[in-house]
């Protein structure tokens, strides 16, 4: 495989690529030093905030639905204002946002973990048609928050717990509709799963932080393929690109000295991946 650096700017703790299908341009996160990221064909472009920001849907072709330490936003591409939707642990001083993802029925899923890691400190929520609902409790590093084409199940993990969960999802309305399962058990190999994507195949590829690498796992759980990547503490990949058979891939620079630590890679994938759902708020 033939990586290529997509951007040079090394994140502390890069996350939540998005590729906006609209804009085709490429949005992410350095959560520890507040920024949201991205680059179109003037070259790179950020924006600051003063709290913990890390994972986006999109609702249009100038806005974003964009998850802080406090709640949910709505934010302007094009003017860089944000308006406030829902809170989401506002009340709690040692949580903030982690990784998060627009599901097939235009909801947002987002999980929560404490900022210094506490245990069980984080939950993951779905925010639906005004109504913000708890669907998974006591997560310490809430990841993999992504959903199969066929819209069936929605999959998720604490990392700590090296588990990749997947729980069915109600067609009518893509609220969960059972108890949670593993879907691939990473504790024998002593990995860390990460942020993940669901391709249009129904392939999970995941970011294994630690390990320099995604992933690529059927949708029966069998390890297909390891993608190697020259940053160990790789975060979350996104398919993007005219085709979506480009995989973005960002990474995190924190406690390492690397010279591609905490850069943001891509590389071509053999299949397309899912457009993102748009949020509908």
């Amino acid at each position: 495989m033939t990586y290529k650096i997509f951007d040079p700017r090394a994140c502390s703790l890069g996350e939540g690529p998005l590729w906006h299908p609209s804009r085709k341009q490429l949005f992410w996160f350095d959560i520890i030093e507040k920024k949201l990221l991205t680059r179109d064909e003037t070259g790179p472009i950020e924006w600051s905030f003063d709290e913990h920001v890390s994972a986006a849907g999109w609702i249009d072709n100038d806005r974003l639905l964009m998850a802080s330490q406090t709640g949910l936003w709505q934010f302007d591409i094009r003017s860089g204002e944000r308006w406030h939707v829902v809170d989401i642990e506002a009340d709690q001083s040692i949580t903030r946002s982690n990784d998060g993802r627009a599901d097939p029925w235009g909801g947002f899923w987002i999980g929560t973990m404490g900022i210094e890691s506490q245990p069980y400190a984080g939950s993951i929520y779905r925010y639906f048609r005004g109504e913000l609902r708890k669907v998974v409790d006591k997560v310490t590093v809430s990841n993999s928050i992504t959903f199969s084409p066929d819209r069936a199940v929605a999959y998720f993990t604490d990392t700590w717990s090296s588990q990749i969960m997947q729980v069915p999802l109600a067609t009518q309305d893509g609220w969960p509709a059972g108890s949670p399962e593993v879907f691939v058990d990473l504790t024998q190999d002593k990995l860390n799963p990460d942020g993940s994507v669901v391709d249009s195949t129904g392939c999970l590829w995941n970011a294994q932080w630690g390990a320099g690498r995604v992933a690529q796992y059927g949708p029966d759980g069998r390890l297909i393929k390891a993608h190697e990547l020259p940053a160990s503490q790789v975060t979350c990949p996104a398919f993007g690109g005219s085709d979506l058979k480009t995989v973005f891939v960002t990474s995190a620079a924190k406690g390492l000295d690397g010279a591609l630590d905490g850069q943001t890679f891509q590389f071509d994938a053999t299949v397309s991946g899912q457009f993102e759902h748009r949020v509908i708020l």
